[in-house]
């Protein structure tokens, strides 16, 4: 799947006028779920991003995710549509699992999102905050390619095991909050790396991230400042050695576990 390596993150944004800035600026991928509450608002941003631009709506992914209460084989598809609706789209481009928890069941659930696939709601589906052998069971029985793994992934958190299997099953890892909450600027060696670079933190924590093939990001901004810093973040080519030197950060914790 070809996403952009910056895309929108958009959990806790309630103005439209925050996507249709994001969409002039750039912007090509845009991640919702139905917990946020807020598909409607970015619907509508979408909508008069659209409308206010030459962008065309197929160069735009649109994402968003079924909640733990949406995943049996039953609920799949009615959840599904109503996001649509609220969204104001046709065609959903990503559609993911957000928790293998509640009515998740590989055998139900993921045979739903197939049917879906068919029935042309969405496009492409795509899991979240799995482990390995979930990954291996939802690709064994998925009959549509597995696309995407959205992961929390930043300098303080990440799980090298995932990107290797990513690489190996060729799909797309999606990181969310890149940025660990703002606590990029706490991390020692992203602040080395971004004085020597006269770069923000939060640029080389981006850079970091998207310098990890398959991975592409989308931190949250709200601001037209910050909202073009993250995607001009995408041009910095950190080395290998700056790179590493991340790697090497002792982890301290999950902003969002189980």
């Amino acid at each position: 799947m070809n996403l952009p390596p910056v895309g929108l993150g958009t959990m806790g944004i309630d103005d439209p006028d925050v996507v249709a800035t994001a969409l002039s600026l750039g912007y090509r991928h845009l991640d919702t779920a139905r917990i946020y509450g807020n598909e409607t608002v970015v619907g509508e941003g979408l909508a008069d991003g659209l409308a206010a631009s030459d962008v065309a709506r197929e160069d735009v992914t649109v994402a968003t995710k079924l909640w733990i209460d949406d995943l049996a084989g039953s609920e799949v598809g009615p959840a599904a549509r109503e996001s649509a609706d609220r969204l104001g789209v046709e065609t959903i481009d990503l559609l993911y699992v957000h928790r293998p928890r509640g009515d998740y069941d590989p055998e139900t659930t993921l045979p739903a999102l197939d049917r879906l696939v068919d029935d042309g709601v969405v496009r492409r589906v795509g899991v979240s905050n799995f482990e390995l052998d979930q990954l291996d069971r939802a690709i064994e029985v998925l009959d549509a390619p597995l696309s995407a793994h959205q992961t929390e992934l930043h300098p303080l958190f990440y799980k090298p095991e995932l990107l290797d299997h990513a690489r190996e099953r060729g799909y797309a890892v999606v990181a969310y909050s890149p940025l660990a909450g703002g606590r990029v600027r706490e991390v020692d060696a992203v602040v080395d790396i971004a004085e020597a670079r006269d770069a923000t933190p939060e640029a080389v924590a981006i850079a970091w991230a998207t310098a990890k093939d398959p991975v592409v990001t989308i931190p949250k901004a709200s601001s037209e400042r910050h909202l073009r810093a993250n995607l001009a973040a995408a041009g910095l080519e950190l080395t290998a050695e700056e790179v590493a030197a991340i790697d090497a950060v002792e982890r301290e914790e999950e902003l969002f576990p189980e």
